[in-house]
């Protein structure tokens, strides 16, 4: 079994944090579904942007124990300009 942890920030400051015990070899797609991330803030597994430790990765991504699965959310403006 490994240990990671899931995470979504629908806004600044509202962190929705799950901590998740999968079987080896799990992928980031199943970290999802297993969560509930998806389920409760109205996300398809299609076309989500998910990533481990801040870097976007495929759904098959293979996860490691210790990993932090994140769901981005679309930015409203460029940060550049903010």
């Amino acid at each position: 079994m490994i240990e990671v942890e899931g995470v979504y920030c629908a806004r600044p400051g509202a962190i929705d944090r799950v901590e998740l015990a999968l079987p080896d070899g799990s992928t980031l797609g199943a970290a999802l579904a297993a969560s509930g991330l998806l389920a409760r803030h109205g996300f398809s597994e299609e076309g989500v942007l998910a990533g481990i430790w801040g870097r976007k990765q495929p759904l098959g991504a293979v996860l490691r124990s210790r990993d932090r699965v994140e769901i981005y959310r679309t930015l409203q403006c460029d940060p550049k300009e903010a």
